[in-house]
């Protein structure tokens, strides 16, 4: 069941910022850590950042430290992908996922999972 959807893609110039949302589809996460990844074509999924039910912990793929920002609104039951100084190398299709362990979200193997939202970076 799809309880998750994204929203903020689109096209933008290397440099450029967008900031992407991810809300719930019935029900509420507000106490599940939540996680950002991305596909690629032709490469396999990645991580690109986790954050704690609470936001005392977030972490971020190697890539993406430094430029990118996790952040939630638990009253709104939201959580956000603020990603700057934006590189074509950062073109995929970005997903939201969520889990009752943060663990299970840094590895990738969540339960809840959006259908994704397309970023284009152009150079």
């Amino acid at each position: 069941q799809v309880q998750l959807v994204e929203s903020g893609g689109g096209l933008v110039q290397a440099g450029g910022s967008l900031r992407l949302s991810c809300t719930p589809s019935g029900r509420t996460f507000s106490n599940y850590p939540m996680g950002w990844f991305r596909q690629a074509p032709g490469k396999e999924r990645e991580f690109v950042a986790a954050i704690n039910w609470n936001a005392g912990s977030a972490d971020y793929g190697d890539s993406v430290k430094g430029r990118f920002t996790i952040s939630r609104d638990n009253a709104k039951n939201t959580v956000y992908l603020q990603m700057n100084s934006l590189k074509p190398e950062d073109t995929a299709v970005y997903y939201c996922a969520a889990d009752n362990r943060y663990s299970t979200v840094v590895a990738g193997t969540c339960h809840y999972w959006g259908q994704g939202t397309q970023v284009t970076v152009s150079s």
